[in-house]
């Protein structure tokens, strides 16, 4: 694969999940504010999702979004260092492919269907 190409993807999908973190942040703050300023007892009602479920599921996105992004982070230090297309696990060349599916990587797939990861 041509550097200049994995890098301007890896930088798009940096750019991707920045913007995705954002959001979910936002979303975040506006559900513990609503909650602050509301007195409704939605522990208790039947008919929709409370706001302690709507907190924890946009604080999960947001640490999936955060990954995401570390791994991003990592994949471009991997590019920078020559690394970037070799198993972290085994050593071996992890094929084009799989890295255009996933451009962040960090093991070959006969690693990453191993039933426990060899690194």
């Amino acid at each position: 694969m041509d550097e200049s190409v994995v890098r301007n993807l890896l930088l798009t999908e940096r750019t991707a999940a920045l913007h995705r973190l954002h959001s979910m942040k936002a979303d975040f703050e506006a559900i513990v504010a609503d909650a602050m300023t509301s007195n409704a007892d939605d522990e208790h009602d039947p008919e929709g999702s409370t706001i302690a479920y709507e907190r924890a599921r946009v604080a999960a996105l947001i640490a999936w979004a955060q990954s995401d992004l570390d791994e991003l982070e990592h994949a471009m230090a991997r590019l920078s260092d020559g690394s970037y297309s070799w198993c972290e696990a085994c050593h071996r060349q992890i094929s084009e492919a799989r890295l255009a599916a996933r451009p962040a990587v960090r093991t070959c797939i006969d690693c990453a269907s191993s039933p426990r990861p060899r690194w």
